[in-house]
């Protein structure tokens, strides 16, 4: 059983929220120290398209990602976008921005499937990791995570066939959201050019996600069925390991 489970103090959550919690950065810090960072925070349902944050928002903000998936991007000049974060439950969001004075969020933060997020009031957070050093680890524990794992990014030229043809897909179907369906409108030829190899290596890895459940190839293009196992395939190790370092475990 979750040790918040039964604390009197603890603002009500179900399951789903405490496991949530369990799995963020604050799941070192003792049960009534939580209970008094959740007490006034809000229970948040995003639908899927939606954007929580854009880039440039000077506003502090801090959620966990109680379910779903969220993606973290930057935009170019010339309109095309990069992801550099998914976020699955037990991540932390918006802690940088607690510090960072003045503060202007670099990316933009979108639900790619319906989402629910515990908002925390950031004022309150702040405040805490000023009194309390095991606050201010649990922040910094989050921060180092954040700082490794996108010094681990730059390898990403090296990443799978299979990977390359996940994260371009993610990124794609994110960008032209309309509703819950993730539909990537594109070739196989024109995925083989965006990912640096031929069709007939492109054509064998989506068959392969097709199989696993991940997608469904049509007419139109891709259909993503599975965001977030998806998102588990680009950027996991080589055959399926996990990354070391944990790169991007949303958590």
């Amino acid at each position: 059983m979750s040790r918040f489970a039964s604390s009197p103090d603890a603002a009500p959550l179900d399951d789903v929220g405490r496991a949530a919690i369990e799995a963020s950065h604050l799941r070192s810090l003792p049960t009534d120290v939580v209970a008094a960072l959740i007490a006034d925070a809000s229970r948040l349902r995003v639908p899927a398209g939606s954007l929580l944050h854009r880039q440039g928002d000077s506003s502090p903000h801090v959620e966990v990602v109680v379910s779903g998936l969220v993606r973290v991007y930057v935009t170019a000049p010339d309109g095309r976008t990069m992801t550099v974060r998914y976020c699955r439950p037990g991540a932390l969001i918006g802690v940088g921005s607690l510090f960072a004075s003045p503060f202007s969020l670099p990316a933009t933060i979108q639900a790619v499937t319906d989402t629910e997020l515990l908002a925390l009031p950031a004022s309150l957070v702040r405040r805490a990791a000023e009194r309390d050093v095991r606050v201010a680890r649990g922040l910094l524990d989050e921060l180092s995570e954040r700082v490794l794992s996108f010094i681990a990014e730059i390898p990403s030229a090296f990443a799978t066939v299979r990977q390359r043809v996940a994260r371009h897909l993610l990124d794609l179907a994110s960008e032209s959201q309309q509703g819950s369906e993730l539909r990537a409108a594109i070739r196989q030829q024109e995925l083989a050019e965006a990912v640096g190899t031929v069709r007939e290596v492109v054509v064998r890895a989506l068959r392969e996600l097709r199989e696993e459940g991940l997608l469904r190839t049509a007419r139109e293009g891709v259909v993503i069925l599975d965001a977030e196992r998806l998102a588990a395939e680009a950027y996991s190790g080589p055959a399926g390991a996990t990354v070391t370092g944990n790169w991007n475990p949303g958590r």
